[in-house]
């Protein structure tokens, strides 16, 4: 790490050519390439992908998104002729837009059944020539804008679908500016120094904004969800000022102490640049484990998210020394720089807030572990009610064209309709589809059935479908029940005798047998999660405490985290005040994801504390000083480092992105709680309670255990040196260095 640091500070400007020629690359690669990302949730081997399976072999023209444009009249009736008139018009108009490949009109014979009893409400069916994810942006824009240029006080157009999604534009890059602000404004209170506050944004935008460009590029490459360049966005800016604040902080504690520049610079990635490398394998390593789930949509996400994590990690590690050296002391503030001008280099002391805290702790421990407890418990507790399952358009906000073409379609129509399911078999013989012609009327007295069309055969009478309108919305739970109602009981009796295979398909059983898929596998994802999580602990703690605690701190943050989300988006408690839609269940794909990126958050701040705490016991063997000094010395800048990321993760809930949205709070409020609770209060007063057991490794243990360590060699020296002295000798030399103790709180 020295050689590295002294590299990039003696070539300076070449390190910072680098990074920008690799961010002008990636990113021009990138717009040429443009995207390719897909939002593809079938499981493998899961009923509803081999329904999609079979529909897509049988009628490949299926294979275009279907969308809607819904209308309703008030008063008066949608059959009237100035009403057919204008939106036969209009559909014709829609009907020759690019992209679009065909419009069924509720006007002909085709579009049966699509206006309303009450005749106050109907909608037609556009469907595009591709997958929501392959269609140009402007051409769903473009049909809006034709159904909304025909609308007057007395009708009501309104459009709705996946494809007509891509329209409901986030607020640009809102988010990330107001994220970027709230950061350089704590960074700049914190430092008081504007070149100081700027570098760790510079440094982050950079790597982020490479590692932005190149998941565009991986989605050519393998299965990217479209939300995954945000959240790696969101993950990398968060994670990469904080990594910056680190260095930079150690940094000026250098320059304050009298050290060069270059020393100073070579100081910080030593030893702060350690526990970066450390926290950013931590957090890599977590997000990798989505891969054991074997699941194309996670594989893409889980490798895109480390890729953003890695870039900036690796950024911290050399393009911020770069930069740190091209400023000099001015790294410092002004009022800094004159006072170590005037007086020279001295000790900085934990005083203040943080020196009364951290020694209050040291007195309150049981109270204050108690206290601890109770908050994270109660903060967990709606996570017991946790509900996977469809989010749909039924959840955006009011205002959006696709949440008003939801309500006017289950209002006129049921709110099954928003959420058909699939019926899809092959076709063996003429017994076969005998049988299938005569399922619908059973269907149609099935428990939660709304409504089912009549049987459609491809060209070769090989495969038929039918499409099921269920009687509650797509994602309640009677529609699931609905769909495991036909999968266990009517349709096996009714293929008896045949040898039929009906799979149910649609959004609602997509999303089931993912959730199904997901929770299954779940147990062991957390298991491997957390077991890598205190092996790495361990290995670079040299204790069995540490890693203990944390795997059960990052549990507890992972709860509270989650109780707040299933509070927020299922129990709808300010959804829509946030513009959040309103509530629903939780994506069955959130749970995986979360628990990655917490975990991997969750370390950061545990190595950044116990490694300065661990410093101090190698250096003292005196466990009450090593969690005080370390909590004292540690707890201002991973305060601030929170304030920062909890200020980039909310201002995501700005770009109308409601699976963004959950992330950004669920990760807010994780380090909210992780900082604010865990860090600097349950986990210094646990320290406090266990003693000397915190550092017990057995000694067996200890001889086979690879030594990898993130505390600096002085440190590590001092520990040899007291390893292989007498017990009298440790007396001797911990009893002078507390006499000679200049940093020791009263207390």
């Amino acid at each position: 790490m020295a050689a590295l640091a002294r590299w990039c500070v003696q070539h300076r400007l070449v390190a910072v050519l680098l990074w920008l020629l690799a961010f002008g690359g990636v990113t021009a690669a990138a717009a040429v390439a443009g995207s390719a990302y897909s939002n593809d949730y079938e499981a493998p081997g899961t009923e509803s992908g081999r329904a999609t399976q079979l529909l897509q072999e049988g009628f490949p023209g299926l294979g275009g998104d279907s969308d809607t444009v819904v209308w309703r009249t008030s008063p008066g009736s949608v059959r009237a002729v100035a009403v057919e008139q204008t939106m036969t018009g209009v559909l014709d108009k829609i009907a020759d837009l690019p992209g679009v490949a065909s419009v069924v009109s509720p006007y002909d014979g085709q579009g049966t059944g699509r206006i309303s009893a009450d005749g106050r409400t109907a909608y037609a069916t556009v469907t595009f020539a591709h997958q929501a994810e392959d269609i140009d942006k402007s051409q769903a824009q473009a049909v809006v804008r034709a159904a909304k240029a025909v609308e007057t006080d007395g009708l009501q157009v309104e459009s709705g679908g996946s494809a007509i999604a891509l329209t409901e534009a986030s607020s640009g890059h809102t988010a990330e500016i107001v994220g970027v602000a709230v950061a350089a404004l704590v960074l700049f209170l914190a430092f008081g120094s504007l070149a100081a506050s700027l570098l760790p944004i510079g440094t982050a935008l950079v790597s982020v904004g490479t590692a932005y460009a190149a998941i565009v590029l991986l989605g050519h490459a393998m299965t990217v969800a479209d939300f995954a360049p945000m959240l790696g966005m969101l993950i990398g800016l968060g994670v990469g000022i904080d990594y910056a604040l680190f260095i930079v902080t150690r940094h000026r504690r250098g320059l304050k102490r009298g050290l060069s520049v270059t020393e100073a610079v070579t100081n910080a990635v030593v030893t702060t640049g350690r526990a970066v490398v450390f926290a950013g394998a931590t957090v890599c390593i977590a997000l990798l484990g989505m891969l054991i789930l074997r699941l194309g949509f996670l594989n893409g996400v889980a490798i895109a998210a480390s890729l953003t994590v890695v870039l900036t990690v690796a950024a911290s590690v050399t393009l911020l020394p770069a930069l740190l050296s091209f400023i000099g002391p001015r790294a410092l503030s002004r009022r800094e720089r004159r006072r170590l001008a005037e007086h020279g280099p001295q000790p900085e002391l934990p005083t203040g807030l943080a020196a009364r805290w951290s020694a209050f702790v040291e007195r309150h421990p049981k109270l204050l572990g108690a206290l601890a407890l109770v908050v994270i418990t109660v903060l967990a507790l709606p996570t017991l009610a946790l509900h996977l399952g469809t989010s749909d358009q039924g959840n955006d906000p009011k205002s959006s064209t696709t949440r008003q073409a939801y309500d006017l379609l289950a209002g006129g129509f049921g709110p099954g309709v928003n959420g058909p399911l699939t019926l899809v078999t092959k076709i063996g013989s003429a017994e076969d589809k005998l049988t299938l012609d005569n399922l619908d009327a059973t269907l149609r007295t099935t428990e939660g059935v709304a409504s089912v069309t009549p049987v459609t055969y491809d060209a070769g009478g090989s495969t038929g479908y039918f499409s099921v309108v269920p009687d509650s919305a797509p994602q309640s739970q009677k529609t699931s029940d609905l769909v495991d109602r036909l999968r266990t009981e009517v349709l096996p009796r009714a293929e008896t005798g045949t040898s039929l295979d009906i799979h149910v398909g649609g959004v609602t059983a997509s999303y089931d047998d993912f959730a199904e898929v997901i929770v299954g596998k779940l147990p062991l994802f957390v298991g491997v999660v957390i077991s890598l999580g205190c092996v790495l602990l361990l290995l670079a703690f040299r204790s069995v405490g540490i890693p203990l605690k944390a795997a059960a701190m990052n549990v507890a943050a992972v709860a509270a985290a989650f109780g707040v989300v299933v509070a927020i988006f299922q129990w709808g408690w300010g959804s829509e005040f946030l513009g959040l839609g309103r509530a629903g269940p939780i994506e069955p794909f959130l749970p995986v994801i979360m628990v990655s990126v917490l975990f991997g958050l969750s370390m950061d701040y545990q190595v950044f504390l116990v490694s300065r705490m661990y410093e101090e016991w190698l250096e003292t063997g005196d466990n009450r000083r090593a969690v005080r000094v370390g909590l004292a010395e540690t707890s201002r800048v991973i305060n601030s480092a929170a304030v920062i990321m909890i200020s980039v993760f909310l201002a995501f809930v700005l770009s109308g992105d409601r699976v963004i949205a959950m992330f950004g709070i669920a990760l807010a409020s994780a380090v909210a709680l992780d900082a604010f609770v865990l860090r600097t209060l349950l986990v210094p007063a646990l320290m406090h309670l266990l003693g000397g057991a915190n550092w017990w490794l057995p000694r067996g243990l200890d001889r086979v255990l690879p030594r990898i360590s993130i505390e600096p060699p002085e440190c590590r020296a001092a520990h040899e040196r007291l390893a292989a002295a007498t017990d009298a000798e440790v007396a001797d030399v911990l009893a002078k260095e507390r006499e000679q103790d200049v940093r020791d709180i009263p207390g």
